[in-house]
C-alpha cells in the first residue's frame, strides 16, 4: 500500500511541476521527467484517472487535474518544499535535502508534517 501511495504522489507532483513549465502535459512528458518506461506511466496515469485525480483528453493525450487531483498534488509539493527547507536549515546541503525530502514526503505522518511546518514557519 505504501508503494502505491508513493508512486501516485510522485506522478501527481511531477504532473504539477510539468504544468508550471508547459502548457500541455502528456504521458510522454512524465516518462521523460521521471525516466520511467511508457507502460509504467500508462498504468500510473490510468490509476490516477480511476481515482478521479486527472482527466486525459482522448484526442490529444493532454493531462489535466480535477479539483481533487490538483489539491492532492499541491499538498504533496508543499510537503516536499517544507521538508527541503527544514533539512537545509538543520545542515543538509541543497542536493541532499532535496533528495531526502523526496523520499520522506511520502512516508511522514500528517502529525509529524505539522511539526515540520511549524518549525519551518519559526525559522
Amino acid at each position: 500500500m505504501k508503494r502505491i501511495r508513493e508512486s501516485e504522489e510522485m506522478y501527481l507532483e511531477t504532473i504539477l511541476l510539468l504544468h508550471r513549465t508547459k502548457a500541455y502535459v502528456r504521458a510522454v512528458d512524465v516518462c521523460d521527467e521521471l525516466g520511467y518506461v511508457k507502460s509504467s506511466v500508462s498504468r500510473g496515469v490510468n490509476l490516477l484517472k480511476k481515482k478521479g485525480y486527472i482527466t486525459v483528453d482522448a484526442a490529444t493525450g493532454d493531462i489535466e487535474f480535477t479539483d481533487a487531483g490538483r489539491k492532492k498534488a499541491e499538498n504533496v509539493y508543499d510537503r516536499h518544499q517544507t521538508l527541503t527547507k527544514v533539512l537545509t536549515k538543520i545542515g543538509a546541503d541543497a542536493e541532499m535535502a532535496e533528495e531526502n525530502a523526496c523520499r520522506i514526503e511520502h512516508v511522514v505522518s500528517d502529525e509529524m508534517m505539522e511539526v515540520f511546518k511549524k518549525f519551518a514557519e519559526d525559522m
